[in-house]
């Protein structure tokens, strides 16, 4: 789980197994595997780091690039 912040200010928690995409769109939206989109204020490059920090703590990080991801 990472810890992002909505527009609105509200801090959550995502699970970041879920994460399909990140872009700024200015904003920086996450996408979904299910398809729904989230707006947070982090950055694109904050986001994506909280992400690769999260699957290196459990161990997916090298798998995924390995696998012919880019999360790094």
């Amino acid at each position: 789980m990472i810890k992002l912040t909505r527009l609105n200010g509200e801090e959550f928690m995502l699970n970041a197994l879920m994460i399909e995409q990140i872009q700024a769109f200015p904003d920086t939206t996450i996408t979904l595997i299910n398809g729904k989109k989230i707006v947070v204020k982090n950055t694109e490059e904050e986001a994506a780091e909280l992400a690769s920090s999260f699957y290196r703590s459990i161990g997916l990080q090298h798998s995924m690039v390995k696998a012919g991801g880019n999360y790094e």
